[in-house]
């Protein structure tokens, strides 16, 4: 099919190294001597695991759940006994450690009972939880829950189907001998999504250096009675990048603040559409994936591998050389050396690179940059590499994020053209992991902060309903004594109040039970006062003589002056 095709901006193009793999089919790998299977391969959260030491399993079992929507099951590859559920170093730069289920095969490769299903019978909503269930995820490099991806926008009308064929990084072949020999089950796999989708179009772009692929694909097309288009695109890296062959095939640029659904595009791998079809028409999950074998390596080829197999015992069947000393996960753009020869084979595992010194020589000592400009001209993101190179290595990680530096991809293309040979990927990598790193820790002081704020206000709050308790308490003691108060003087004063009212007499005014108590109180003082001055009259005075009376009656009148105020202040 003829288009109109457009093009992005940036982009290389490295040596293919693509003919040495493609001269001999897929091959089978056999069993490997044990089975070392991460948990956690996808983006999202990390599966929890379903079985334990001692238990046998069947090929396709389930031995890791989904945890949460944005999460893939993990299956046994084979049938066998699980060794152990433990910490096993993981194919990642960091080499840091993950939680593995390690089974020994039993070398049946019984399967579990499979349960084809024809997908137009089910609702939407049960065909993305069967492939959710069945472990499919992004095979060309992402790893994204495929199920994730398969509900349109709800105010975007989906307008285009990219399927991604183009395997435009250096040495990986996987992808184009799925197409040549199993074309029909992609295209298969391909209607699945369309299905779900409801898109206007469907576009598979492969690149033009695969005109075997292009035509088997085409063939495909037309024995399944689809109106796909399958479209050669130009060869230059990274053309495979999703959102550069978005904009190849569709002349839509995707912007780093959204999503491709935004614009009414969605694009997956062709080996993701493939291992869809096996999981709902055969029943079965995904536990392998083609994986090209390469590198410093007499017979490279291209191997169905059971996932969790060791990559040295992969890496074995091709005949790797004697110089052979390490090995690459990926291609040579975005791959990178793995920690330990032994780290098993992983969803993500597209490739594997036999290392050597003669076919990857070291770089050339690291120079200044000369801000020639080269990296910006090849970046396929329109990124400014120099100056988040500059950042990044003065450690102003504010500055790497105003140039947008999570907008990178990572491509290599920088780093490719650099005449000063600096590893910018790998300073843009250094920046990422310190930004997240800050970013975990100072989430975590916030959870503290927000934590310790909380136990504060707790016991603020408890101290005011303690508070408020023993309020309630002395204001209810207060108004028991009143009231008792008020009950004595009404029992005083009803006698007086029955002799004084006539019989046709209106009844009295209630009279407050406080003020009577206050009244009583006063008048009780009252009388001790008057007792306490008749006891303080002069005793004995008779028979004084006249100076004598003269200074008593001066006492008195000085007691009686004194006393006025105090009579006074108690009325």
């Amino acid at each position: 099919m003829l288009m109109n095709l457009f093009k992005f901006k940036g982009g290389v193009k490295p040596p293919t190294n693509k003919t040495q793999s493609v001269g001999l089919p897929i091959a089978v790998a056999p069993l490997p001597s044990r089975l070392v299977v991460p948990l956690h391969q996808s983006i999202g959260g990390t599966p929890r695991p379903v079985v334990q030491a001692g238990d046998h399993v069947l090929k396709g079992q389930l031995i890791g759940e989904a945890d949460g929507w944005i999460s893939s099951a993990v299956h046994a590859p084979t049938s066998g006994t699980v060794l152990e559920v433990a910490m096993h170093v993981q194919p990642h730069p960091s080499g840091l450690d993950a939680l593995c289920v390690v089974i020994e095969p039993d070398g049946k490769d019984e399967w579990i009972p499979r349960e084809p299903v024809d997908y137009r019978s089910l609702s939407p909503e049960a065909v993305r939880e069967r492939l959710q269930q069945a472990g499919v995820v992004g095979l060309g490099g992402a790893v994204f829950p495929t199920h994730g991806k398969l509900t349109a926008s709800r105010t975007v009308p989906m307008e285009e189907l990219v399927i991604n064929g183009a395997e435009c990084e250096p040495f990986i072949t996987c992808d184009d001998l799925l197409m040549r020999e199993r074309a029909e089950e992609v295209v298969r796999g391909v209607g699945i999504f369309r299905d779900l989708l409801q898109p206007k179009k469907v576009l598979i772009g492969i690149e033009d250096n695969k005109p075997e692929a292009v035509a088997a694909m085409q063939a495909a097309v037309k024995a399944v009675g689809e109106d796909f288009a399958v479209i050669a695109v130009p060869t230059l890296y990274p053309a495979g990048g999703a959102k550069q062959l978005i904009r190849v095939l569709t002349g839509k640029e995707v912007p780093a603040s959204k999503r491709s659904t935004d614009l009414g595009v969605q694009c997956f791998n062709v080996a993701t559409a493939y291992t869809a079809w096996r999981a709902i028409a055969h029943g079965e999950p995904v536990v392998s994936r083609l994986v090209t074998v390469t590198g410093n390596v007499g017979e490279p080829r291209n191997y169905d591998v059971l996932i969790g197999t060791p990559m040295d015992e992969v890496l074995a069947l091709a005949n790797p050389k004697a110089d052979t000393d390490g090995i690459v996960m990926g291609g040579p753009m975005m791959g990178f050396l793995v920690p330990e020869a032994t780290v098993p084979v992983v969803k993500a595992t597209n490739c594997l690179i036999a290392h050597s010194p003669a076919l990857f020589p070291p770089k050339p000592v690291e120079m200044p940059c000369i801000r020639c400009g080269s990296c910006a001209q090849a970046c396929p993101h329109e990124l400014q590499p120099f100056e988040m190179y500059w950042f990044s290595r003065a450690k102003n990680f504010g500055k790497t994020q105003e140039y947008h530096i999570f907008d990178c991809i990572e491509c290599g293309c920088c780093s490719f053209v650099c005449p000063s040979r600096i590893p910018l990927v790998q300073y843009f990598r250094f920046a990422k992991s310190e930004i997240w790193a800050r970013e975990r820790e100072k989430k975590a002081a916030d959870t503290a902060k927000d934590r310790f704020e909380f136990k504060q206000f707790r016991e603020e709050r408890e101290k005011a309903e303690k508070a408020e308790k023993l309020a309630k308490a002395a204001a209810a003691q207060a108004a028991k004594k009143a009231a008792e108060a008020a009950a004595a003087a009404a029992t005083a004063e009803s006698g007086v109040a029955a002799e004084a009212a006539a019989p046709e007499a209106t009844p009295a005014p209630t009279v407050d039970a406080a003020q009577a108590a206050k009244k009583a109180a006063i008048e009780a003082a009252m009388a001790r006062a008057k007792a306490q001055r008749e006891a303080a009259q002069a005793k004995n005075t008779d028979n004084l003589t006249p100076d004598q009376q003269r200074e008593v009656a001066a006492i008195e009148a000085r007691r009686t002056t004194a006393g006025t105020p105090d009579a006074e202040k108690t009325e």
